[in-house]
């Protein structure tokens, strides 16, 4: 368990890293393109790779942790038994969408390996290797998500915040009635 956490952080310092080697590589070509008349070309294509690097990553991430764009309103609701259906069902099509992900991305890769970018002289199949990547993570994770007993949850709603976000909801909902109530045995409207 602790080197599947380390595997995730170190996921996590890449991002970082690619992130500051971009700001740096971008900083220093806007200081170059307006300082001197000159610039870095591999620092344009060096930036775009890493900005694909870390969208991708930054994508497995995002879905390892549930922290996807999800819209709960309708699956808070349902009972748990439908919920715990649609749950699998929901891990089932995130499952295929990232193996097809996956072979999509592992096939551009082999078409353009041998394709050298002129500017960088690296292979323009680096940046399809990234959805290779970033696909098989999400498809571990997918599986996993699918596979786990008892996990009855769509993928980025979390159990406890809806718990939560229900409690406080209902404790709203328990004060405005008593101050209706009170307004009312006063004759207030």
């Amino acid at each position: 368990m602790a080197a599947i956490r380390t595997f995730w952080r170190s996921i996590e310092w890449a991002i970082a890293a690619l992130m500051t080697a971009m700001m740096v590589l971008v900083f220093i070509n806007v200081v170059l393109r307006y300082g001197f008349s000159s610039g870095l070309r591999p620092g344009i294509e060096l930036s775009r790779l890493g900005f694909v690097w870390i969208v991708m990553l930054g994508a497995s991430l995002c879905l390892k942790e549930g922290e996807h764009l999800a819209v709960g309103e309708v699956f808070d609701r349902l009972p748990r038994p439908v919920r715990l259906v649609l749950g699998r069902l929901l891990w089932l099509v995130i499952l295929i969408a990232s193996v097809m992900l996956l072979i999509g991305c592992w096939r551009q890769t082999l078409a353009n390996w041998h394709n050298i970018s002129p500017l960088t002289g690296l292979p323009t199949g680096l940046f399809y290797l990234a959805g290779v990547v970033s696909g098989a993570l999400m498809s571990i994770t997918a599986l996993i998500g699918l596979l786990r007993p008892g996990y009855s949850e769509a993928p980025g709603v979390d159990s406890a915040s809806l718990t939560m976000a229900a409690d406080q909801s209902r404790q709203a909902h328990d004060e405005q009635t008593r101050d209706e109530k009170a307004r009312n045995k006063e004759g207030r409207p």
